[in-house]
């Protein structure tokens, strides 16, 4: 057993190897924050993301940086997901009405199934698919992160569905207040659309701005109405992973192998892991959404809150991009992008008519 003195060299030892990694990380999170408050178009999550795979396919990578870049990726991820539940207030949510309030469970519902079916039938693997539905469904790159330990997914499959939710969001800025003007739709409706069925809440933002203040309050609401499903469709995917699990030890056991193939695609040899049925970031973002909806945060705790989550979301976005291969993403590529054309199509259109019809 080492003495104290020892315990304490090795505590100074590891703090020391991930100390220039973290520098790094803090100086790259510094620029994606404010590149993402010079445009409206990526995030700072999305530009997070693509400083760290520049910086991981490049000879500035140093062996001794990537200690500090990949360490926490996950839990910092995770802990943004939580905060970002500081942002959702029930009953803003509740005044959208029960048709609005349903026309949003139905289209993150559909949009969640329909994109995960095509995913598997387009040969993603069952984690890859399962976040190109969160991340097209919900609130693109939150929601990407925060399923993204939940069905283990890897890191080159992470950066396809971020890569995918920016792509086609993005194009959505542009498409949108066409349509819409085509369409004479009424500020309301351009609204409620534009948080339907555009895929990052800076994304809406862009969108609905063009209508004035009016469609641009509406759209920010039912965009975090979408936010809110995080907590439901992560614990159903936990759940479904202990299912998968289980059947995977059912027939390791019995020497039987006759599932879905999708459902050992990706998935190691042997490797049997079962989530929690819960998620604790899931519980943690609920509390969050609850102490909002109390109206008990001053406003001062809700803006720092807001940065922090940023900050969060965007380091461990950065540990992610520095672990992704840009000549395998680049050869799997494809298939994400049929994917996310595909859902983008059948969520604005699918949505567009639920509008038509309630809003």
């Amino acid at each position: 057993m080492p003495s104290a003195p020892d315990r304490s060299t090795l505590a100074r030892a590891r703090a020391g190897s991930v100390l220039p990694g973290l520098a790094v990380v803090a100086a790259g999170v510094a620029v994606a924050v404010w590149l993402g408050v010079l445009q409206s178009v990526l995030g700072p999550l999305v530009i997070a993301l693509v400083l760290g795979v520049l910086l991981a396919n490049s000879s500035l990578y140093a062996p001794a940086l990537r200690p500090g870049v990949t360490a926490g990726t996950k839990k910092l991820l995770r802990a943004g997901v939580v905060l970002l539940g500081l942002q959702l207030a029930l009953p803003d949510i509740v005044e959208l009405g029960l048709p609005v309030l349903g026309l949003i469970v139905a289209c993150v519902a559909l949009s969640y199934v329909l994109t995960l079916q095509l995913g598997l039938r387009l040969g993603l693997t069952r984690a890859g698919a399962t976040l190109m539905a969160a991340g097209f469904s919900i609130c693109g790159a939150s929601a990407i992160a925060g399923l993204q330990g939940v069905v283990n997914a890897d890191d080159d499959e992470t950066a396809g569905a971020v890569a995918m939710v920016t792509l086609y969001g993005s194009l959505m800025i542009v498409v949108l207040p066409v349509l819409g003007g085509l369409l004479g739709l009424s500020d309301h409706r351009f609204g409620v659309w534009s948080g339907l069925a555009v895929h990052e809440v800076a994304q809406v933002v862009a969108v609905a701005g063009t209508a004035g203040t009016a469609a641009l309050a509406v759209a920010t609401v039912v965009k975090l109405g979408r936010v809110l499903m995080l907590a439901p469709v992560a614990a159903l995917a936990s759940l479904g992973e202990r299912r998968r699990a289980a059947r995977l030890d059912a027939d390791q056991a019995t020497g039987t192998g006759d599932g879905d193939p999708a459902d050992t695609a990706g998935t190691a040899p042997g490797s049997t892991r079962r989530p929690p049925v819960v998620p604790l970031f899931v519980l943690g973002f609920v509390a969050m959404v609850a102490l909002r909806s109390l109206g008990i945060v001053p406003e001062p705790v809700l803006e720092t809150g807001r940065t922090v989550t940023t900050i969060l979301l965007a380091a461990g976005m950065f540990g992610l991009g520095a672990g992704i291969d840009v000549r395998r993403l680049l050869r799997t590529g494809g298939r994400f992008a049929v994917v996310g054309a595909l859902s983008t199509i059948l969520l604005a259109g699918g949505s567009l008519l639920g509008v038509l019809l309630v809003a």
